[in-house]
């Protein structure tokens, strides 16, 4: 290794060169206290995982961790920025989407803000793909496609959420990593385990075959015990346990095997139907996907109500195209009902066309809150009971394995789609899921005074929607 530096004036006397130095290095250096204390049973202390990296134990290495509350994006950005600053080490950052490499990589750059931080490293300012150092070390993001994969040899590869990307595109990068210059090549694959047939589960079976360690945590791991607390409060974890669904907490922070047995929607047409990357919600946040045209009043806004526990759910779509495209969203909870109905009646004066909600019990009550202009507006009252409540979610689900809805991929909406069970859906005492429940309602409407187009005679294109909502009431 090259002479350590001085920074900010602290000398290093020489580059850690065991376990223990090295998680002191980064403590002091970078001000983080990577988790070091396993508290599940069959589970993995992070900073294991971090070591059999950075010393190359071994030549792969698979982290299974929590969503979010795990911390693989930042521990793989901080891995990878440890390397280049160490050892000099080139690497490469790869995520299941363009979004997530570059996230990676921002994580990296944040480390030379640290009051230690070894800037004259440095050989240039960090760009948005790249950060190189004048130890010949360098870290460079990567878009995921076959072009981008095949190009550069680091000796570090670090895929972040494999789950999220293609097979073919992670076997294409595992062609990169080379020794050179006295640094052993080395790849982490990192990601939560969301699917039960796809990439993840791919490499865990690879792994078994291959013999690489599979590092794996939850969230326990990132609070940490007394003695050796991590970087998470017990007070985050309960705040977001309130705010995803149950199922989606037991999958992705609980670390359960995603399982489909009984899934209410095939897990191919709800990706066809959210598009693009995640979208971040927050509890009250309106998001508005395509401005209001003045000029239509056939939009369909679905409405699920609750108050407490669950979640109002507001989704408005555009009728005039096939598939239905989601232009406006909102999710809240632990607001006062004339408020969550305000924001409703709002929504659909700003699209106007049709508004139907969820009439079950509180559904009544609300109606006689709700005051829209009848030209406006029609207000429609559906109750989720027997029948009438089986048929609509069965349309439901045959409308999202038509795709004959779309929407981008809004975080919350998606994995309940994702994880929503049919016992959710049919049986006594099941909990249809909220964003299940909002546009099964407005997908009920289309058969309400609609005329079914005749097709041209090269038959209905995917650009016009079959189905004709009233323009007038």
């Amino acid at each position: 290794m090259y002479a350590p530096p001085t920074a900010g004036g602290l000398v290093f006397q020489r580059w850690p060169q065991t376990e223990e130095e090295l998680w002191w290095w980064v403590k002091t250096v970078v001000g983080v206290s990577i988790p070091r204390v396993a508290v599940c049973q069959h589970h993995s202390a992070p900073f294991d995982a971090f070591c059999d990296a950075f010393f190359a134990k071994s030549p792969v290495s698979i982290w299974k961790a929590s969503r979010g509350f795990g911390g693989k994006s930042f521990q793989v950005g901080l891995l990878s920025w440890c390397e280049a600053v160490i050892l000099g080490a080139e690497s490469s950052v790869l995520g299941g989407s363009a979004a997530q490499s570059l996230n990676v990589h921002e994580h990296t750059q944040s480390f030379w803000n640290a009051p230690y931080a070894p800037r004259q490293l440095l050989s240039d300012k960090p760009t948005t793909f790249q950060t190189k150092l004048i130890n010949g070390a360098h870290i460079r993001a990567l878009m995921a496609s076959s072009r981008s994969v095949r190009g550069p040899h680091p000796q570090r590869l670090r895929l972040d959420e494999i789950d999220e990307m293609d097979l073919d595109i992670l076997e294409a990068a595992q062609g990169q990593p080379m020794s050179k210059r006295g640094i052993t090549a080395q790849t982490v694959m990192s990601s939560t385990h969301q699917y039960p047939d796809k990439t993840m589960s791919a490499m865990l079976i690879r792994a078994r075959e291959k013999n690489w360690p599979v590092f794996e945590w939850c969230w326990r791991e990132s609070v940490g015990t007394p003695e050796f607390p991590g970087w998470l409060t017990l007070e985050d974890v309960e705040r977001k346990k309130a705010e995803v669904p149950e199922r989606f907490w037991e999958v992705e922070y609980d670390l359960q095997a995603p399982s489909f047995d009984g899934r209410a929607f095939d897990s191919e047409a709800v990706e066809s139907m959210f598009t693009g990357d995640i979208i971040r919600d927050n509890n009250g946040q309106y998001i508005v996907f395509e401005q209001p045209d003045p000029d239509c009043t056939t939009y369909v806004t679905g409405v699920d109500w609750a108050k407490e526990k669950d979640w109002t759910i507001i989704w408005t779509f555009d009728t005039r195209t096939r598939p239905w495209k989601t232009v406006a969203w909102e999710r809240v909870n632990r607001q006062r009902w004339p408020d969550m109905v305000d924001k409703a009646a709002r929504r659909v004066m700003e699209y106007p066309g049709i508004l139907v909600h969820d009439a079950t019990g509180l559904g009544n009550v609300i109606k006689d809150l709700l005051d829209l202009p009848r030209r406006q507006a029609k207000v429609v009252d559906v109750v989720l009971v027997g029948r009438s409540r089986e048929v609509l979610f069965n349309e439901y689900i045959s409308a999202v394995e038509e795709n004959e809805l779309s929407a981008p991929k809004i975080d919350f909406a998606y994995h309940e789609h994702l994880y929503c069970t049919r016992t959710d859906l049919f049986k006594t005492g099941g909990h249809p899921p909220d964003s299940v429940v909002a546009p099964a309602l407005a997908w009920s409407v289309r058969n309400m005074q609609r005329s079914k187009l005749i097709p041209a005679p090269g038959g209905n294109t995917r650009e016009t929607s079959p189905w004709r909502i009233p323009t007038s009431f």
